[in-house]
């Protein structure tokens, strides 16, 4: 089972400022297509769909049912991108999430127990496809973290490049100094607000193994 579709309620122009390619609405990053709906169709990750699942809910993540043929991975996008690394949700109690994720057949692959670069709880690794959904914990002083019973939430995107140097030739001061990512070997930076898309989305290189 994979991703199919990521919907966002975001301006296809803004994507296009920031390097994607996009197409009657859409951006195709690596096999996942992701759709571009407009900021009138709510906020941040809107949606998303699963192929070879149905009526599944992740915790309140709810993808829909893809039945569409899988695609072959798209070209390079003009600012490097070549597929989507990690899809980043988060909730209030991950244990909770983990076992509604699980119960839809769905093995975790990692658990990680230290707090996450941004200072967030801790995190659980599923592979879907092509693509790693990360569950992670709100920290503990988080005002959402007050609700423990809300559901989990799709929030950011981390995305592979082929060349760092070539995402900040194409996005400028708009995209924050690279650092050391978690993983050995690779590098990420994250997008700044001042490029306008409406959810978080950082980019990283692929590192030793990948290459």
């Amino acid at each position: 089972m994979e991703i199919d579709e990521l919907v966002v309620a975001d301006e296809p122009d803004t994507w296009r400022s920031a390097g994607f390619e996009v197409v009657d609405g859409f951006c195709d990053i690596g096999t996942v297509r992701v759709v571009l709906a407009g900021r009138e169709a709510g906020r941040g990750l809107v949606g998303w769909s699963i192929r070879g699942l149905e009526g599944a809910d992740f915790d309140g993540l709810r993808p829909s049912a893809s039945t569409s043929k899988p695609r072959p991975p798209a070209p390079p996008q003009p600012n490097s991108v070549t597929a989507i690394d990690h899809l980043v949700a988060f909730t209030p109690d991950r244990d909770r999430t983990v076992a509604a994720i699980e119960s839809e057949g769905f093995d975790v692959r990692r658990v990680r127990n230290e707090p996450s670069p941004g200072g967030a709880g801790g995190q659980a690794f599923f592979r879907l496809g092509e693509v790693v959904l990360e569950v992670i914990e709100y920290a503990a002083d988080s005002p959402r973290a007050e609700d423990g019973d809300a559901p989990a939430r799709l929030w950011g995107l981390a995305l592979a490049v082929d060349s760092l140097e070539r995402c900040a030739e194409v996005l400028g001061d708009r995209l924050a100094e690279p650092r050391d990512a978690v993983q050995p070997g690779r590098r990420i930076a994250t997008l700044r607000r001042s490029a306008g898309l409406a959810i978080p989305i950082a980019f990283m290189t692929h590192g030793p193994r990948a290459a």
